[in-house]
């Protein structure tokens, strides 16, 4: 105390500089000002030490307020404090509004939080990533992926989730019987029918969404993709951190539903539809101001109507059918693409050299040689 009054009495005699005088006295600035900021207003009583307690503790809350905190905790056990607080917020207003550490306190008391483990990350290469295309807009990219599988009363239960990555919104969490082309297809065409349809899809390298060994990795679904205008975006293989946002929603779902209900595949996908329309519809995200994934996701203007009988090129292109066996013929010469291709219609448009350029619809896939009967797949894809 001592020390602080010798401190205000140098300081108001202004010989040397405020930052000097509190190098001399071994006090960073910051408490320097703040010894000035209460002798001003309070006199030599402002210098005294003062209490650390919070202003406001968990005890002095209503009664009504502890039992409604700890019942919101019961609702979803996984959300933790600022969740919670965003939907007392939602019913009660902001009028005294406790504060979110207030929130933590109360659940801290009533022993129902976890500390966090932290993760140790590893530095990724800036120029990793700079292929894949961001998402700015809603049905800019969605992502899609099968989560790991489980059983429930004998029965296999494995999830094919589709995620819009600009609002977070999920669009399907569907069980799957099959991971064949057809099944994942018939799904889609159900979140095309009802959301339209996205200027991107990422996915993994896995089946069937891509094809490592074949031309352009190409499978059927994803020329169907194409064929619809929608570009194929996948990650490095090996790297599922590349979809994390999806992968951050599968592990709430290990934590929140895999496990947790007896009945087979039929509970489950109940279970997983109830999931689904509590995440998009009244979880809080952080991500998006605590608003929830449904308030900010709007349908895609590019409505799906169904699939093209055939695709339709401008004038000056060569349209040719690909076989069965995946090749096409252009003046004589047989030309072979991928059998990924085979029912579409793929376009052939003359450059200034002896190459053709090979669109699917709307994309340049790649360059052809009618001397050679060599077709080149583009590096874009």
């Amino acid at each position: 105390m001592d020390q602080r009054k010798q401190f205000i009495q140098e300081m108001l005699k202004q010989e040397r500089p405020f930052k000097h005088l509190c190098q001399a006295y071994g006090i960073s600035e910051n408490t320097g000002y703040k010894w000035r900021e209460r002798f001003m207003q309070e006199g030599s009583r402002g210098l005294e030490n003062r209490s650390r307690a919070p202003h406001h503790s968990p005890a002095g809350l209503p009664e009504s307020v502890l039992l409604e905190i700890i019942r919101l905790k019961h609702q979803p056990p996984a959300w933790g404090p600022k969740k919670i607080r965003a939907i007392y917020q939602r019913v009660y207003g902001t009028q005294q509004l406790p504060s979110e550490s207030s929130f933590k306190r109360v659940l801290d008391k009533a022993g129902m939080t976890k500390k966090r483990k932290v993760r140790t990350t590893v530095p990724v290469h800036p120029g990793v990533l700079r292929k894949y295309i961001q998402a700015e807009e809603t049905n800019d990219v969605w992502a899609l992926d099968f989560k790991g599988w489980w059983r429930s009363s004998g029965e296999l239960c494995e999830p094919f989730t589709m995620r819009d990555l600009a609002s977070r919104f999920m669009l399907e969490t569907r069980l799957m019987q099959s991971k064949s082309t057809q099944a994942v297809k018939a799904v889609m065409q159900e979140a095309f029918y009802r959301h339209g349809l996205p200027r991107v899809i990422r996915s993994d390298n896995g089946t069937p969404f891509c094809a490592s060994n074949g031309a352009l990795t190409l499978t059927k679904l994803s020329a169907w993709w194409m064929s619809l205008g929608v570009l194929p975006d996948r990650t490095d293989p090996g790297s599922p951190g590349q979809n994390g946002s999806l992968e951050r929603v599968h592990a709430d779902i290990a934590r929140e539903v895999q496990g947790h209900v007896p009945g087979g595949r039929v509970a489950n996908q109940k279970a997983l539809d109830d999931w689904r329309n509590t995440y998009n519809h009244i979880r809080p995200n952080e991500a998006l101001g605590m608003r929830t994934p449904a308030e900010v996701y709007q349908p895609s203007p590019r409505k799906y109507t169904g699939d093209h009988d055939e695709l339709a090129y401008p004038a000056g292109y060569h349209p040719r059918k690909v076989f069965e066996t995946g090749d096409i013929s252009y003046r004589g010469v047989r030309i072979m693409l991928t059998t990924a291709l085979s029912s579409h219609v793929v376009g052939l448009k003359e450059t200034d050299g002896d190459l053709l350029e090979l669109y699917l619809g709307e994309f340049m896939i790649g360059l052809v040689d009618p001397q050679t009967a060599c077709f080149l797949p583009s590096e874009n894809l």
